[in-house]
């Protein structure tokens, strides 16, 4: 039996996929939520075989809530604009259902999902979503099982800690299973600079830049802290402050 989990926040879009279902006497319905923060509790406590996952939801959108998932279930997206379909399908979701779809589409995705091997698994979502408005606004943490939205001005820098990257804020600090490379592409970079290749640095949180060992720096936050900074950090620093 396959256990499903319908995260969207539309009662009748939920109602309308668990009427579909009844047609596949294979997979039990588990759950619902309706929105990311919900829909996250849901997978942690079913563990899903598959998720229906809606894309545009309140408080944070369903890639963002996938990205917080370690052991991420088979996903079939759900989404009423064209422009996140592709996104959807390139991520390694199984199919994506665009609203409003028919009976017959419903039943070539389900179908494309049971041929699927169990081994098949959603790829890393970033390097496909990274250009979405909510990118350079703000970043979606997990701290414990307490998911978190850290407005981006509220960084001071980003560090990088074995496969996680530590988000420093003035009162706390925050672990992210993401790289520096896709933060470096999705944050703004009129703000977010790449000084080291174990550091991003938040702009308006420089004082000043002192010379360190040869060809190599070290920047002074308005905190206190100290951030390395190598010769061609610098010379990205020095571009987009204009000097």
């Amino acid at each position: 039996m396959i256990k499903a989990l319908i995260i969207d926040d539309e009662t009748l879009a939920r109602e309308n996929i668990k009427n579909h279902l009844k047609s596949f006497s294979n997979i039990n319905v588990v759950g619902e939520s309706a929105n990311g923060f919900e829909g996250y509790q849901a997978i942690q406590k079913h563990r899903p075989d598959l998720v229906f996952l809606d894309i545009q939801m309140p408080k944070i959108n369903g890639f963002e809530m996938l990205e917080l998932v370690e052991e991420k279930p088979k996903i079939i997206f759900i989404t009423a604009f064209d422009e996140y379909a592709l996104k959807a399908f390139e991520t390694g979701a199984i199919d994506y259902l665009l609203k409003p779809f028919t009976k017959e589409r419903f039943k070539q995705v389900i179908e494309k999902c049971l041929k699927q091997s169990t081994s098949e698994r959603p790829k890393a979502i970033e390097e496909y979503t990274e250009d979405m408005p909510e990118r350079q606004n703000r970043i979606v943490v997990k701290d414990q099982n307490k998911i978190q939205i850290v407005p981006v001005e509220k960084i001071h820098y980003i560090e990088a800690y074995d496969d996680y990257v530590k988000i420093h804020t003035r009162k706390r600090k925050h672990l992210k299973n993401t790289t520096m490379k896709f933060l470096e592409k999705s944050l703004n970079p009129k703000l977010f600079v790449r000084v080291h290749r174990s550091y991003i640095l938040n702009t308006n949180e420089l004082t000043k830049i002192e010379p360190y060992k040869k060809h190599s720096y070290i920047a002074i936050l308005k905190e206190g802290n100290k951030i390395p900074i190598s010769r061609s950090g610098y010379s990205r620093l020095k571009k987009t402050l204009g000097l």
